[in-house]
């Protein structure tokens, strides 16, 4: 081990204190990866702006968020449901078998049922991943952590690692927020029975305005990174003219960002786990379920550098501070200027694969229309929701091909699990994208991308907007 790293290290001991998040590692939990590490599903008690609220989480070992691997280490862990009701958690950027993704709607598993154990065992996919509750509405309660897998390259990057997981917040018990949203209709959403908090605390939240452009359903109480939000910010200690490997998760339940870098420039080096060709830039657009690898230098001179994430169409935003050693950390208000443009491809439309997919055409092509409506509040595939879907029917060996088209008044970002897909075509035009997982398709936009069936099974493909998912906007790939 080099002294920059030992060096780099150390500032991360202080860091993690400051945080409760791993920023660079956590070498506790990730030596016990190969025999088994104990992850748990909890309740547990955070402060939002001087308020205390009761949410869930995924812990690991060390009582932390999330689960942090090393190069070569296999995805191995057990599961513990300690929230006293059922319980299931989508490994979200994760290809394993369909039996282990973390979903019931498929039929392969049933929820985890309180105070049962389920065990997982799969080769890992490297990469900036995250895991979230795929029951009910529990992600809405923070029931979500990061989840790093790492590359030898990675350890070889002389960078410190910063993991960001963004969220949004609402000390009205999801429930309430899914009933003023849909007014009492029955959407025929599975597993319902999981989505109630009663031991949430309740505070003033609701449904945003519905005139002009449908940016964002619900009226958060507040916005957080790393379960803090800009009033009492995670501050990480950082190295004057050092290296930042910012990891940076939309962990949101209905929240897409722009990511604001301030004084600081930086290269996009990864989206959804997968590398692609630097992009520079300071302004960044994210989609809820996407992530981002964003690599920095810092300045010689030191300082304070708010990494800030700023709701579209609103001036609410939330972020974390990196701050060397010394250095006066202002106050960051919660509170823009001026309200942030929809979010966009903008960033779709730059990034270029540095793995792409192999040249070849597509043996099948699908063409699906994204709609749905604010009232009623229903959202679905080409008029069809979940309870009458349609799949997508693959065959093993074959490149499939998806169009999306957006005919709703609300923008979509759309997850594929068991498969990372390439984005081959933004509004008809056609590109070698990066090779992702989850991708925005805007209001009056379309989408095409294309993947390789190479992962038997059925496989969920829905929005990832949790409201939207709820009321139908989901359907599978289903291999014959």
């Amino acid at each position: 081990m080099n002294q920059n790293f030992s060096r780099r290290h150390f500032l991360t001991s202080s860091a993690i204190l400051a945080t409760g998040f791993g920023v660079l590692g956590r070498p506790q939990s990730a030596a016990k990866a190969d025999t088994g590490v104990m992850l748990s599903a909890v309740r547990r008690s955070i402060e939002v702006n001087g308020k205390a609220a009761s949410v869930f989480g995924l812990v690991g070992p060390d009582g932390r968020p999330g689960l942090f691997l090393e190069p070569g280490q296999r995805f191995a862990l057990s599961l513990a449901n300690e929230i006293g009701e059922d319980v299931i958690v989508h490994w979200h950027g994760q290809t394993p078998p369909p039996d282990q993704d973390g979903v019931a709607e498929t039929g392969y598993v049933a929820p985890l049922a309180a105070g049962k154990r389920q065990r997982y065992d799969f080769a890992p996919r490297t990469g900036t991943h995250w895991m979230h509750s795929h029951h009910g509405l529990q992600e809405q309660a923070l029931m979500a952590a990061p989840l790093i897998i790492r590359t030898a390259e990675d350890r070889q990057r002389d960078a410190q690692e910063v993991t960001v997981l963004l969220h949004d917040f609402s000390f009205r018990a999801p429930s309430e927020l899914f009933a003023e949203l849909t007014k009492g209709a029955d959407m025929g959403m599975s597993n319902m029975q999981g989505m109630d908090m009663g031991q949430m605390n309740h505070g003033a939240a609701g449904m945003s305005g519905m005139t002009g452009a449908d940016l964002n359903d619900v009226a958060y109480d507040a916005f957080l990174a790393n379960d803090r939000t800009l009033a009492d910010p995670a501050i990480v200690i950082v190295e004057r003219s050092g290296r930042v490997h910012l990891r940076l998760i939309n962990g949101a339940t209905a929240t897409a960002f722009w990511i604001d870098l301030g004084r600081l420039t930086g290269d996009v080096i990864a989206a959804d786990g997968n590398p692609v060709k630097p992009v520079r830039g300071s302004r960044f657009p994210m989609a809820q379920g996407q992530r981002l690898d964003i690599l920095l230098e810092l300045p010689a001179g030191g300082g304070a550098f708010p990494i800030l994430a700023q709701r579209e169409g609103d001036v609410a935003r939330t972020g974390i501070i990196l701050a060397t050693t010394g250095a006066a950390v202002p106050k960051t208000t919660d509170a823009a200027e001026q309200a942030a443009a929809p979010v966009d491809n903008s960033l779709e439309a730059q990034l270029i694969a540095a793995t792409p997919l192999a040249a070849r055409p597509a043996d099948v092509t699908y063409r699906l229309g994204l709609t749905g409506s604010m009232a009623p509040y229903q959202w679905s595939f080409d008029g069809k929701s979940w309870k009458d879907h349609v799949p997508l029917d693959v065959t093993v060996g074959q490149r499939v091909a998806i169009e999306l088209v957006n005919r709703s008044m609300m923008a979509h970002p759309m997850h594929l699990h068991g498969h990372h897909f390439q984005v081959v075509g933004l509004n008809g035009t056609p590109l070698s994208g990066a090779v992702r997982d989850t991708v925005l398709v805007p209001v009056n936009g379309s989408v095409t991308l294309a993947f390789d069936a190479d992962n038997p099974g059925r496989w969920l493909f829905h929005c990832h907007n949790l409201y939207h998912m709820a009321t139908g906007m989901m359907t599978e790939v289903a291999y014959r």
